[in-house]
């Protein structure tokens, strides 16, 4: 996973690709998915149940603490705030 963090492209490819697999987002594409289109409201229309998933799953595959809602909305402002936030917390 090392080698994912450490390359932002890969990474935000992995992310957009994590999101799609974990809501079961069926209707849409990675290459639909914009690097800095909003996660929630007017952009994939994401709600709390699926920031909750995507908690867990992040947490599962990058060993990253997300340790409040503050910490949260900034993480998922965008695909591309998301990668640099694991990029700044990731621990092996």
């Amino acid at each position: 996973m090392k080698e994912i963090v450490n390359n932002s492209a890969a990474l935000i490819e992995f992310l957009k690709k994590m999101i799609i697999d974990v809501l079961k987002l069926e209707d849409i594409t990675v290459e639909e998915i914009g690097d800095d289109t909003p996660l929630f409201r007017k952009g994939l229309g994401l709600d709390s149940l699926d920031a909750l998933e995507l908690v867990v799953a992040i947490e599962k595959n990058f060993n990253v603490i997300i340790e409040d809602e503050n910490v949260g909305k900034k993480a998922f402002e965008s695909v591309s705030a998301l990668a640099v936030f694991i990029q700044e917390e990731y621990g092996e």
